[in-house]
């Protein structure tokens, strides 16, 4: 699986069996002449498992898992319609990584008293809240606060308070989590316990920071600060996964309260983390007298920065780097040049700073969308209506193409796109800025 954290949940009781005829049927459909039959066996184990579960499951969810299992199928079993492969597939799509793995840990929760019963039990008390629950199983097993997940991620209990890295339909935050972390701290749970996920080395700081369900749930800082009352290391290397530390993870992941909050408390910063939390000040630092970038910093360290004060609409330090030779048409890999970020973040003042500069408005980011069509996007996935409005009116103005064909965004901006007079007011303003 392309990310280890989309995975099927497993039914209240899952029989070893069944999975081992579903994988002769996985096998069967990969041979057949029908080339919707493999589609047709991802439909019936999502809606079989569907009926087993009792957690809701939107059908738009359920659409989503099934297309997704049914391309690694696909995938895997392209080098042969083995039972081998076929096996592979299911545990994969459960979060093992191989097949032994996922027969071993059937066959634990046969057991009931087994570790991995309990273990499980326990990760579900974390994130539905039920720390009555959780009391008991620790004081069953003691064992259970150092012992980790048997899926690929092998995290510990502690790393599910985070809601992140371990499988999706477990990240959630309950009103309670801080009071549940405590109760794991208390209990003996290493603090800086890494997980194996996003690269690895990922400790529970770094994925409550960079997590947005403790966020939405109004808990992040209390968490954090629960984290670093027991010594969580701030400056941790790779807390956050894929090499990020846990304020550049922040900043990476849209988290920038909880970077502004570990900040705050210590946390080393770089060129680039500082601009990203719009710290001008300490940006300042990284230059000598003459404007010359000091040794402390790098070229790459300023760019990334640049982009970081755009999305997060830190103008003040997007002037400053400008002028100090941060460039316009730069961009991370993605395309996403300081104006496709300063759109996403629905910045209206940071897109005025940055079209006084000229910038290209015409360039793609890999998903090939112009600037504004980046605005176009971002306006339909939750933006404000009336501000991205604005936005859209100031592109236009300083030239921007509207896309002659776009998906719908929303009411107000789908109606002020369609105004026949849009194109003449468009020229007439132009005509007008040109004496």
């Amino acid at each position: 699986m392309r990310n280890p954290q989309d995975v099927l949940p497993l039914p209240p009781r899952p029989n070893l069996e069944r999975y081992r005829k579903l994988a002769k049927e996985l096998v069967k459909a990969c041979k057949s002449a029908d080339e919707t039959a493999i589609s047709a066996w991802t439909d019936q184990w999502i809606e079989a498992l569907a009926r087993q579960i009792s957690r809701k499951w939107p059908l738009t969810e359920k659409t989503r898992d099934a297309n997704r299992i049914e391309s690694f199928a696909r995938q895997k079993l392209s080098t042969g319609c083995t039972l081998t492969n076929a096996q592979f597939v299911i545990a994969r799509s459960h979060g093992f990584e191989n097949w032994p793995k996922f027969v071993h840990h059937l066959d634990a929760l046969t057991q009931k008293d087994s570790s991995v019963a309990r273990f499980e039990a326990a990760a579900d008390a974390i994130v539905t809240g039920k720390i009555a629950v959780l009391k008991r199983l620790l004081k069953q097993d003691l064992q259970l606060i150092r012992m980790r997940s048997t899926r690929e991620h092998q995290a510990t209990l502690l790393h599910y308070v985070a809601a992140n890295g371990v499988e999706n339909y477990r990240q959630k935050t309950p009103k309670n989590i801080v009071d549940i972390t405590k109760l794991l701290l208390e209990a003996g749970a290493e603090v800086d316990a890494p997980a194996n996920v996003y690269g690895g080395g990922a400790t529970t700081l770094g994925l409550a920071a960079t997590s947005i369900h403790p966020e939405q749930a109004g808990v992040q800082e209390a968490l954090l600060q629960t984290l670093l009352d027991h010594n969580a290391i701030i400056d941790r290397p790779h807390s956050a996964g894929n090499k990020d530390s846990a304020v550049a993870g922040c900043l990476a992941n849209g988290r920038m309260k909880a970077a502004i909050f570990l900040a705050n408390r210590g946390a080393g910063l770089t060129l680039s983390s500082a601009a990203g939390i719009g710290r001008l000040d300490l940006v300042l630092s990284y230059f000598d007298d003459h404007g010359t970038l000091k040794t402390t910093a790098t070229k790459k360290q300023m760019e990334s920065g640049f982009r970081y004060a755009c999305i997060y609409g830190h103008t003040d330090t997007v002037e400053f780097l400008l002028e100090k030779g941060a460039d316009l048409a730069a961009h991370g890999g993605d395309g996403q040049t300081g104006l496709h970020c300063a759109v996403i973040g629905g910045h209206l003042d940071t897109v005025k700073c940055l079209l006084r500069r000229n910038p290209p408005l015409e360039t793609k980011n890999i998903y090939g969308g112009t600037v504004l069509g980046q605005t176009l996007w971002s306006a339909a996935h939750g933006g404000d209506p009336e501000n991205y409005i604005e936005i859209i009116e100031t592109l236009v103005d300083a030239g921007a193409k509207i896309p002659e064909r776009h998906t719908p965004v929303n009411k107000e901006v789908d109606e002020w796109l369609e105004k026949p007079c849009r194109a003449h007011l468009v020229l007439v303003r132009r005509k007008t800025a040109n004496h």
